[in-house]
């Protein structure tokens, strides 16, 4: 029998980096074996990200690699998924014809029955509008370490203009709370401290459900109730939906950890009505108030947009204002980038290349010169840190973790601190992470 073997390259978010382990585990569950080099492999899957142009080109120029891979072996197979691949579908082929197989985010667990036609010498395109329903035919082979990933909730309502995620995930769907609960225990049981519950607009969690009080506060207050689990996060959140209940939950569960990823996008609220996000930039700022006086120790990190379409200076000096008035503890930037079947990709009021990217390197610097303004508040402080790995320099035991508040800690120790809860006292901080003490 042949030796099969697989290699996943995923580009993009934590969700894809979650459906590649979904992927692993239904390719392990079939007799393949994951190799950690595309040279060794006899199956090669490219995970691609579709939300910029650079995410989407760097996919096509992985593939340009394995076509020589192919040509060394014909029997290589290659496929695509992600979304690039439920938004392209069969295009695919036409830019990479080394490709075998193509399929989109709503039917991974089709890939048995796919590669089946593949190994038979068809070439596959097979991408679904409405997702697949064997979820939980197989379990994920979650790469080791203290945390793991559990998506809860999948695609968006919202279509904000610039936006793919709606066309590429779908509609917004919930995943039932006892499937949760059940993986989540499985997770705990597997040995892992941390669990991150995946979500595009995590905080709609059980809004398509209309059963009164199953939300994302009732599901933290469950998965709390599991034990050999040390902290539970979630990823990412929308502001019109973080409710009075999910910040009073978020400061009362023991286990949930401080912190919020709040994307606004723009200082501007002319700009957020453009990208139609539902909210000015009064009322994000009036909910940032609201988390602080409920947490004063809270994480807040957020994403902006540099250069949308229409953009004026004015525009962009308010986005630069909102990083001094927030002070959020990191920001994730990106210049506009135009994505296909969205409106803002087709205006007319577009802004040129070379401003896009300069606007971008000032508001990096700005996002620098502010995080490291919040990290200096924590000298002096004693933060609890969950060690993830260490690694041994000049003869010492270096312990790296996150706090509560996802801060990332450097500090000296055992090795057999991993995984488990330490006090550090902090005594240096940089734009990147924290050091300190042991106490």
């Amino acid at each position: 029998m042949e030796h099969k073997t697989f290699y996943i390259e995923t580009l993009g978010c934590q969700m894809n980096k979650s459906d590649s382990e979904t992927m692993s585990g239904i390719l392990e569950a079939i007799g393949y074996e994951k190799v950690s080099l595309p040279e060794d492999a006899t199956l090669l899957i490219m995970n691609t990200c579709s939300i910029r142009a650079m995410s989407e080109n760097k996919a096509y120029s992985y593939l340009g690699v394995w076509k020589k891979l192919k040509q060394k072996n014909p029997a290589v197979k290659i496929a695509m998924c992600g979304c690039v691949a439920q938004q392209t579908k069969e295009k695919v082929f036409a830019r990479s014809p080394q490709v075998d197989l193509v399929f989109g985010t709503q039917n991974i667990y089709e890939l048995p029955a796919l590669l089946e036609k593949v190994e038979a010498g068809e070439r596959v395109c097979s991408v679904m509008k409405t997702p697949y329903e064997g979820e939980t035919s197989y379990k994920p082979a979650r790469q080791a370490g203290i945390s793991a990933w559990l998506p809860i909730i999948e695609g968006c309502d919202y279509f904000c203009t610039y936006c793919v995620v709606p066309y590429v995930r779908g509609r917004q769907r919930s995943r039932k709370p006892e499937v949760i609960i059940k993986e989540a225990r499985e997770i705990a049981a597997d040995g892992f401290k941390e669990i991150i519950l995946l979500g595009q607009t995590v905080d709609s969690y059980g809004n398509d459900f209309n059963t009164e009080g199953i939300n994302l506060s009732y599901l933290l207050r469950e998965l709390n109730k599991i034990d050999d689990i040390l902290r539970i996060r979630f990823v990412t959140s929308h502001p019109s939906d973080i409710t009075d209940e999910l910040i009073e939950t978020v400061r009362d569960t023991q286990k949930v950890c401080e912190f919020f990823h709040i994307p606004m996008q723009s200082g501007n609220t002319e700009v957020l009505k453009r990208m139609r996000r539902p909210y000015t930039r009064e009322e994000y700022l009036a909910l940032v108030r609201k988390i602080r006086a409920a947490m004063p120790d809270v994480g807040l990190t957020s994403d902006f947009i540099a250069g949308f379409p229409g953009e004026t200076e004015e525009h962009f000096a308010d986005t630069l204002s909102i990083l001094d008035e927030v002070v959020f503890d990191h920001c994730n930037t990106a210049a506009y980038s135009p994505r296909r079947q969205t409106p803002a990709s087709v205006w007319k009021d577009q802004i040129p290349y070379e401003e896009k990217k300069r606007r971008l390197n000032v508001l990096n610097k700005k996002v620098r010169e502010t995080v490291e303004k919040s990290h200096q508040k924590y000298i002096g402080r004693t933060l609890e840190v969950l060690v993830e790995d260490f690694k041994e320099e000049n003869g010492e035991i270096i312990l790296t973790g996150r706090a509560r508040n996802n801060k990332i800690v450097h500090f000296k120790g055992e090795k057999d601190l991993t995984g488990q809860l330490a006090n550090v006292l902090i005594n240096e901080a940089s734009i990147w992470c924290l050091k300190g003490i042991a106490v």
